[in-house]
């Protein structure tokens, strides 16, 4: 990702965002459209993002939290309680392609602005709503956060070893996946809406992108019937896929194929164990998995870990060290990918996708609250009258309220 580059032009551009969401899984999904390209607008209520106070550690007041998924987004302060701060959104729309809101089910409707509402004022417009468990059902309109969701959908109950008990995916996974399938459910639809012009609703639920991740565990379930149970750093249906001792570092193995097996067994010196009938096919592995880790650790105690993997690796047999993340972030691949983008005193991890062309930007820095309100009131040609309206009603806060 460029770093103030001024070239603009990413895939997105010309593309503008209303942002109603907060935390995680949306403003991760805004942050992808932003970074390539997309004009996308903040709109905080007037306590603002709550994630600003998830901390510390802070920079100026905000969290790290905030500051990992907020960049190349505007700021505008709007109390959308208030029947002019609702006029201003409905403005805002007017020149809008997306809306993205993860707002409790029921509130637009609430505010007279649902989902039917907007269809026909702006049916051009692409509506995502991003919600815990969807609007209606058994568990329809209740809150959803990460980590309940891991557990409803069984995530727990496969991540950890039998000595530690079921335990939460230490990242957000959730969150994280929920965001990209409402990025990639958002492009659809503007694709769609090149042949059709017409926008539509999409309802993205964490319950459902939590369930749609649970690949490989729910496909082996469907097809045994065998519940599956807590497999620790082994895959489930892949030996060895594990972390394996040597005699320095820890190193894992992810061995997919007969081939990349049988030059594992060569290069650490033990070709006969690509022989053993125990261990001849991927099945058998998987079967005898626990023999085949006792019989790699003994001979894998003899070598240099640190030095093991890149010889592996360089062979074609999937094989790393366990990092920790100063490790992975100081590493030279990293710094040649440019997996980290800085702009004085921000650091953050840059988008991964990497066009040919039209070069994704950070053309803005997590913004302050509110900071970009009257460029955004000016830029959006809100009339004169109504912006009176607003801030008489005090609907456009400029400072957070506590």
């Amino acid at each position: 990702m460029e770093a103030g580059s001024g070239r603009g032009g990413g895939m997105l551009a010309g593309i503008k965002v209303i942002d109603l969401t907060r935390v995680l899984g949306g403003p991760f999904c805004t942050q992808i459209l932003g970074d390539h390209g997309a004009d996308v607008i903040k709109v905080e209520p007037p306590q603002g993002d709550e994630v600003r106070d998830w901390g510390p550690p802070f920079l100026d007041g905000d969290a790290s939290y905030f500051i990992g998924v907020n960049r190349n987004k505007r700021s505008i302060g709007i109390d959308l309680t208030k029947p002019a701060g609702r006029d201003v959104l409905l403005a805002l729309l007017a020149g809008a392609d997306v809306l993205v809101e993860n707002l409790k089910p029921g509130t637009l409707e609430g505010w007279g602005i649902g989902r039917a509402v907007l269809a026909e004022r702006f049916p051009r417009l692409v509506h995502c709503s991003i919600t815990g468990f969807g609007a209606d059902g058994p568990l329809g309109g209740r809150p959803g956060y990460d980590a309940v969701i891991q557990g409803l959908v069984g995530m727990f109950s496969i991540n950890g070893a039998p000595e530690c008990g079921p335990t939460r995916i230490g990242i957000p996974l959730v969150d994280i996946g929920t965001g990209l399938y409402a990025a990639v459910a958002i492009l659809m639809a503007l694709i769609e809406r090149q042949r059709s012009g017409r926008g539509q609703y999409l309802d993205v639920s964490l319950f459902d992108c939590g369930h749609a991740m649970m690949h490989p565990h729910a496909a082996n379930f469907f097809l045994s019937g065998v519940e599956p149970g807590l497999t620790g750093s082994a895959h489930p249906n892949i030996s060895p896929y594990d972390t394996f001792a040597t005699g320095t570092v820890s190193l894992f193995l992810a061995v997919g194929n007969e081939r990349a097996f049988r030059r594992l067994c060569e290069i650490i010196g033990a070709p006969a164990l690509a022989d053993d009938p125990r261990f001849s096919t991927n099945a058998e592995r998987v079967v005898n998995r626990a023999a085949l880790k006792r019989e790699l650790e003994q001979v894998l105690a003899r070598h240099d870990g640190a030095e093991l993997w890149r010889t592996l690796l360089d062979a074609g047999v999937p094989a790393g060290p366990i990092f920790g993340l100063r490790a992975a972030l100081a590493h030279p691949h990293t710094a040649f990918r440019e997996t980290i983008v800085e702009r004085g005193a921000y650091r953050a991890m840059a988008t991964p996708i990497k066009p040919s062309r039209s070069e994704a930007e950070l053309r803005h820095t997590p913004p302050r609250f509110a900071e970009h309100s009257d460029e955004i009131l000016s830029g959006e040609r809100i009339e004169p009258e109504l912006r009176a309206r607003a801030e008489a009603e005090g609907a456009l806060p400029k400072r957070r309220r506590r």
